[in-house]
């Protein structure tokens, strides 16, 4: 008897003629022999109703209230959908995240998910019961009620299945899978038929709507088999699980998230321990960093350029304006009319020239890109909001997403089964057992590269083509670039830092002089360069982890020159005599939450 958790969304359950239709799918599993746990959202558009119902009575309301508020929603559902099960001849219950056991933190609106306890839904489900579970809420250690923000019910249902050591999480909703981009902003993109956790993870984190980037953490680290499928038909869907659907392909999709904004901080003190209290701070106000550009100094000073959601644009100001005086940097700057634009692929692991092709589709189509910030497997670029939806058009038809894969392709890839889970559940039970709260950072690898090389370009022209241009040189010589960083600069010039093996220095240099004498600007290289990288799940969403690499490497003296930050990587570069002992630091900070 397989044991498979069914999330359906907001729009699956919508009306009562939907919560028929799911509680159908439900009954489906049953009668195939399986155990079933459902996890549902609140009906259509009613967490939206409530929340103005608040925005009427307040413009700022208390936080705690609002999870008070916002967490009825589910409990209609859950409600609904048992007396739904009922009506069609079969035993079912339904239980708030608070009757469940699903404790979290006291971070009120996005709180994380420190345990679960499963015992009240097994003696359900030994009984013959379906059991529906409230998503999108939990209880902290006062007994408040808490809920889990954005894609709350999607990190319930996997964080259940995990818990659980379910065979399968089924994540319903109203698209039937995963697709290369938005299908309603490119028509020609297709469904993939299966994506892996990692790709799935920076895509979600970047803007893909399908899946929160949380719940693709849980599944990663806990090994859940995700099928996103349709409530409104039998197709096959898409699974995320731990292969790619191409193992050749450098790109598997593009991502846009529109309600960006960049924060940069100019003229910073390069010294260790200053990026330290930057980001402490924004630790502090819970606020997630996304794109992270920090160019090599110049004169001793830098600039530290990074992005928000648009949602934290008020609290990020109110963080750097106090701050600025703090660290000594010299002024800021907002802007809150920029996107960003991203493509994500394993690919990019084993090929080269993904990033010129980016640039070269933006240029093409006349995008100025504002910043540049690379992983090991994504690629990032900030644009202007009104070129947005133009550029998102281009990055796919240049990687031809909509091409479909052949069955050679497929096979090549070694996929997983859709229905078959391939767990290995003690060492799932060993995580959970092991971690503090289950949404914990969980590091995987903490790396140094001593072979790099830094090249930056100072106060570049700060116009379309700029990136191609400048990595079409590079690639003249048949260079492999590393890291890219592109920092938005003062006075509309740009400063753009990358890496590269260091015994390819001396042909970048001739690629660099050429480079200056036809844009006027300055070149700066460091032949001594180290990277030192943690890999992981959820580097980014978590808050606090910048924060923490920051100052342990600034409290063992070590000064950050260029920063790189993704969900699953952190990268940064340090001159090559700080790399070891850097390293040893990050273990010891890191140790209780390596495996």
């Amino acid at each position: 008897m397989a044991l498979i958790v069914q999330k359906f969304g907001g729009t699956s359950v919508a009306d009562t003629q939907k919560i028929l239709a799911a509680a159908r799918k439900a009954i489906r599993e049953r009668r195939a022999g399986n155990q079933v746990v459902m996890v549902v959202s609140a009906m259509g558009k009613q967490t939206d109703h409530l929340i103005e119902l608040a925005h009427e009575l307040s413009e700022h309301p208390n936080t705690r209230e609002m999870d008070m508020l916002l967490s009825t929603g589910e409990q209609v559902t859950i409600a609904l959908m048992a007396i739904a099960l009922e009506s069609l001849g079969y035993k079912a219950v339904s239980f708030t995240g608070a009757q469940i056991g699903i404790r979290t933190d006291a971070t009120y609106s996005r709180a994380r998910i420190r345990s679960i306890s499963t015992d009240r839904m097994k003696r359900a489900l030994d009984e013959g019961k379906i059991v529906i579970a409230a998503g999108f809420q939990g209880i902290d250690d006062d007994f408040n009620i808490t809920t889990l923000g954005r894609g709350g019910s999607d990190t319930t249902a996997v964080a259940l299945a995990a818990a659980l050591q379910a065979d399968r999480c089924d994540i319903y909703t109203d698209v039937d899978g995963v697709y290369t981009t938005d299908p309603r902003v490119v028509p020609e993109a297709r469904r993939v038929e299966r994506i892996s956790y990692d790709e799935m993870l920076e895509l979600a984190s970047m803007g893909a709507g399908v899946m929160h980037s949380r719940s693709i953490e849980f599944a990663k680290k806990f090994g859940v088999l995700v099928h996103v499928r349709s409530s409104f038909s039998d197709n096959p869907g898409t699974v995320i699980g731990p292969n790619p659907e191409r193992v050749d392909a450098p790109v598997c999709g593009a991502a846009l998230a529109k309600d960006e904004t960049r924060v940069s901080v100019y003229g910073v003190p390069d010294k260790p321990g200053v990026a330290m209290k930057l980001f402490s701070r924004l630790a502090d106000a819970k606020i997630p960093t996304d794109m992270i550009a920090q160019s090599s100094s110049a004169a001793g000073k830098t600039d530290v350029s990074f992005t928000v959601q648009s949602d934290d644009a008020y609290k990020a100001k109110e963080v750097v304006e106090n701050i600025v005086g703090e660290i000594g940097a010299e002024s800021y700057d907002i802007d809150e009319k920029v996107a960003k634009v991203s493509v994500v692929g394993l690919g990019m692991l084993h090929q080269t020239g993904v990033a010129q092709k980016l640039f070269h589709a933006l240029s093409e189509c006349g995008v100025n890109i504002i910043m540049i910030a690379t992983s090991d497997i994504k690629i990032s670029a900030l644009v202007n909001r009104d070129d947005a939806v133009k550029a998102l058009r281009a990055a796919h038809s240049a990687f031809q997403l909509d091409v479909e894969p052949t069955k050679e392709e497929l096979e090549a890839s070694n996929g997983v089964n859709a229905t078959v889970a391939n767990f290995d559940h003690g060492v799932s039970a060993r995580l959970i057992s092991h971690l503090a709260g289950m949404e914990d950072v969980v590091v995987e690898s903490i790396d140094l590269d001593e072979g790099q090389a830094r090249v930056t370009l100072y106060s570049l022209p700060d116009v379309p083509g700029l990136a191609a241009t400048v990595f079409d040189r590079v690639a003249e010589g048949h260079v492999i670039v590393d890291m890219i960083v592109q920092s938005s600069g003062r006075d509309n010039l740009a400063n753009i830092t990358f890496t590269i093996p260091r015994d390819e220095l001396e042909a970048v240099v001739a690629v660099a002089d050429r480079l200056c004498e036809t844009y006027g600007c300055n070149s700066e290289f460091d032949a001594r360069a180290a990277k030192l990288t943690v890999r992981g799940s959820g580097l980014r969403s978590h808050t606090g982890l910048a924060f923490r690499m920051f100052r342990t490497l600034g409290e063992g003296n070590v000064n950050v020159s260029v920063i790189s930050l993704s969900e699953r990587c952190a990268a940064v570069i340090v001159d090559e005599a700080h790399g070891k002992s850097g390293r040893e630091n990050l273990i010891k900070e890191f140790s209780e939450e390596t495996f």
